[in-house]
């Protein structure tokens, strides 16, 4: 007989927040529908509220209102999604799902009032509006508290999934005391099945030795076992999960085994091949799309829109000093891509030849060179970098995709030959003209400092650090706070 080919689902974090996330799956959907619901027949209830109110006046027919309700379903849309307010609710806990969700509904209220004001709506009424978003809101909270109390009488009760843990060590406790703190999630533990051999260290029931799963599996109503033993014990396995296979139980295995770092690992397929992928940079595949996206309106908009700029420094330049107008240097990009970078140029022509004479005055740690009164810079040149107007010019390197509006500062390949190994972990995404060292003092900043500062934007990136940054630029750039 030939035995079909095992199937085994492998969930991609370690504590069993995957299994959570399943189980939230339709409960997310349910929500998409019902929040939907609300927005749409939210209004009718305000009007009619607001129509009770109102004394005086000649109250605008409801359909004057449909583009109102267009653009906040919209924007709901829009920002359900950056703040992930649909993604795996029941894993993440009432109190988490309810600041999301209230952080949502106050950026699409901010974005309707703002596009009022720019459209000049004057005779739009402020009080129809705050019933409008006043009903709503309580809706879609309401929705969300009733949502999690049903949640938790009927999946703890006889529709909860029965799982059971094989191993009793610290490693299968850690998983039975992740999923036992969500019980909304609809799993019930039965208890641990214990490894042949080993001492029994589970500090809660156990149902058999894994010798004796087929016997468990007959007397126990369990709908999933997950494998939590030491990577030594993997062989020991194989039999207990054809077990569970040939009689229809859900099969998991823990990969805190593979916990090599904090890392975050995926399920990558390669032509058909299952592997598993582990990276510590952004990998939203969504997000970074919509991070290129930000950049190419971005860098568009800003030499469009700084070309008379650019021309009044490009003749300021010529003026002050013989040479180029663009000053091109090879910088190291992501994961040690080599491109030209440009800026304006602020020194004179022959800064590379003199920088040997000057490496003793050198003021800042590690590879970087900083000098508060480098006698190579022109003085057009120490406006512009005192402005940081000499980096206007990489938007271009941003459009053409080798750097990034937000991102740590390119190096150039000499500084980079010289990083400590940990301190080349911020090659791993593309560069960007802003970051956290620019906004947080630049040259103050020493160098230790600012590879951890780069090495903290990669490790908590998002798209709402990333306009922070640019955001926090702005009063950086016009006080010159550490610019040199």
């Amino acid at each position: 007989m030939v035995r079909p080919p095992l199937v085994v689902e492998i969930p991609l974090t370690f504590r069993g927040n995957e299994m959570l996330k399943a189980a939230g799956a339709s409960r997310g959907a349910s929500l998409r529908l019902f929040d939907l619901g609300v927005l749409v027949l939210a209004f009718p209830a305000a009007y009619a509220a607001y129509g009770t109110l109102r004394t005086r006046g000649e109250l605008a027919p409801m359909n004057a209102y449909l583009p109102a309700v267009v653009l906040t379903i919209v924007l709901w849309a829009v920002c359900s999604w950056l703040y992930q307010v649909y993604e795996a609710p029941v894993g993440r806990g009432a109190t988490g799902e309810l600041a999301r969700t209230a952080r949502a509904f106050a950026m699409v209220a901010v974005g309707v009032a703002a596009v009022a004001f720019l459209a000049r709506q004057q005779g739009a009424s402020r009080l129809l509006a705050g019933l409008y978003f006043a009903v709503a809101f309580a809706l879609i909270l309401g929705g969300r508290v009733v949502s999690h109390e049903l949640a938790r009488m009927t999946r703890g009760g006889r529709s909860a999934r029965r799982y059971a843990v094989v191993g009793t060590g610290g490693m299968a406790r850690e998983i039975v005391e992740s999923i036992s703190a969500h019980p909304e999630g609809g799993l019930r533990f039965a208890g641990f099945i214990r490894l042949d051999g080993t001492r029994d260290r589970s500090r809660g029931p156990v149902l058999g030795l894994l010798s004796r799963l087929g016997r468990v599996l007959e007397d126990e109503v369990l709908d999933v076992v997950i494998f939590a033993v030491p990577r030594e014990r993997l062989g020991d396995v194989e039999r207990g999960m054809h077990l569970c296979e040939e009689q229809g139980v859900e099969v998991r295995i823990s990969l805190d085994i593979l916990r090599f770092g904090s890392g975050n690992m995926m399920i990558a397929d390669v032509d058909g091949v299952p592997m598993l992928a582990f990276t510590r940079t952004p990998s939203d595949a969504i997000a970074l799309a919509a991070k290129r996206v930000f950049d190419v309106l971005a860098s568009a908009f800003a030499l469009i829109v700084f070309a008379p700029l650019f021309a009044a420094i490009t003749l300021a330049i010529r003026i002050d000093s013989p040479g180029p107008v663009f000053f091109k240097q090879r910088r190291v990009g992501r994961n040690g891509r080599a491109f030209q970078m440009l800026k304006f140029r602020s020194m004179y022509q022959d800064a590379e030849q003199r920088l040997e004479s000057l490496r003793a005055q050198n003021e800042m740690s590690g590879p970087v060179f900083k000098m508060r009164d480098d006698p190579r810079i022109t003085p057009v040149g120490r406006f512009l970098r005192r402005t940081s107007l000499d980096e206007l010019p990489q938007f271009w390197n941003v459009l053409v995709g080798e750097m990034s509006v937000v991102g740590p500062r390119p190096p150039i390949p000499a500084e980079v030959r010289e990083y400590k190994r940990w301190q080349r972990r911020r090659l791993s995404v593309k560069p960007g003209i802003t970051c956290l060292w620019q906004i947080s003092g630049r040259n103050n900043v020493d160098f230790d400092r600012w590879m951890e500062l780069d090495l903290d934007y990669i490790d908590r990136w998002s798209l709402w650090s990333d306009l922070a940054i640019c955001l926090k630029t702005i009063p950086a750039v016009l006080s010159a706070r550490g610019a040199r």
